[in-house]
């Protein structure tokens, strides 16, 4: 199965055992190009590369089911609302290939969702190669896994939609080594509104875990897993403030990090957006054994109304500190 399960809590230290994201994976991924690679259900037409099955949904609505493989393809999807689904989860990857220099799937459509796929190995010269960059209308993903590229999902700025991903996993992601700036594991843009939920993040390699501009940000029962990260940053970076919560997660802090002053951090870079109201609550926070360090579990620039409720902090934590 892809490795989305959260590690037992006696592996970390932990109290929890979320088990979160589990994508079955039937099937080796093959190699090679057939003619049914890419196929558009409604009209059960088989294309042999990913943009064709776009391009031939156009404008209107369509679901690209895609056949277990390896596919080194990728897609722009201009218009329409399109569904990307595994033909059987977990056995479909697209990598090594970034369309316009960006990423696997380009998105500037009606909308569109995502289930199933695996996403790998995606460098650009900017350093913001990505499996998905979504730059226009509302985005779904679920069950998919992300893994060894710069970045996992990147938005744009100055969209007032919604990206939500449910049950996915990113795996060595985030660089802060190339001119683009640093790349995270999900960075969204003011782009509205973002959902995260049951969704497990792991051995970053730089930037942050998530990285959020919305002005409303949903967390919620996700696991962040930095015990074997390298030059990480926060967990979970709210740069210009947000409304929304972020509950139930469990987070664990590792020794190699170039900023481990905070697990989470509010409104660093200005708040544009108003932070009243926002809630932290029922997460489960603490350090990878053997760690002797003194970060705030919240580190807030806004000065606002902030609802911290109840959350479980390991040895050395401090609840939270006004910067």
């Amino acid at each position: 199965m892809l490795p989305c399960a959260t590690p037992a809590p006696s592996d970390y230290g932990g109290s929890r055992d979320l088990r979160i994201g589990i994508v079955p994976l039937a099937a080796p991924l093959a190699q090679g190009v057939s003619e049914a690679s890419f196929t558009v259900r409604e009209s059960g037409r088989g294309y042999a590369t990913l943009q064709e099955a776009v391009d031939a949904i156009g404008d209107g609505s369509g679901t690209i089911e895609i056949a277990a493989g390896n596919w080194r393809d990728c897609a722009v999807q201009r218009g329409g609302f399109v569904t990307y689904r595994a033909a059987v989860p977990g056995t479909a990857l697209l990598g090594g290939v970034a369309c316009e220099g960006k990423a696997s799937l380009v998105l500037r459509g009606r909308g569109a969702l995502v289930e199933g796929l695996v996403f790998a190995d995606i460098t650009v010269r900017d350093g913001n190669g990505a499996g998905i960059r979504l730059e226009k209308g509302p985005l779904t993903v679920s069950q998919s896994w992300f893994r060894d590229s710069q970045q996992g999902i990147m938005t744009s700025n100055g969209i007032d939609s919604e990206l939500i991903v449910d049950k996915s996993t990113f795996t060595r992601l985030g660089t802060c080594e190339n001119s683009g700036g640093c790349a995270h594991s999900i960075y969204v843009g003011d782009y509205g509104r973002l959902r995260v939920t049951r969704s497990r993040f792991e051995q970053g390699t730089g930037g942050h875990y998530l990285k959020s501009r919305a002005s409303r940000t949903v967390i919620e029962n996700c696991s962040f897993d930095d015990a074997n990260g390298h030059g990480t940053k926060y967990m979970i970076d709210l740069p210009n403030g947000a409304g929304g919560a972020i509950r139930g997660n469990w987070f664990v802090q590792g020794a190699d990090k170039e900023n481990w002053s905070a697990f989470i951090a509010i409104g660093a870079e200005g708040a544009h957006h108003s932070a009243d109201g926002l809630v932290i609550e029922g997460n489960d926070a603490r350090l990878a054994p053997g760690l002797r360090r003194s970060p705030a579990f919240v580190a807030d620039w806004t000065g606002d109304r902030l609802v911290l409720g109840d959350n479980a902090l390991g040895p050395g934590l401090k609840r939270y500190e006004r910067r």
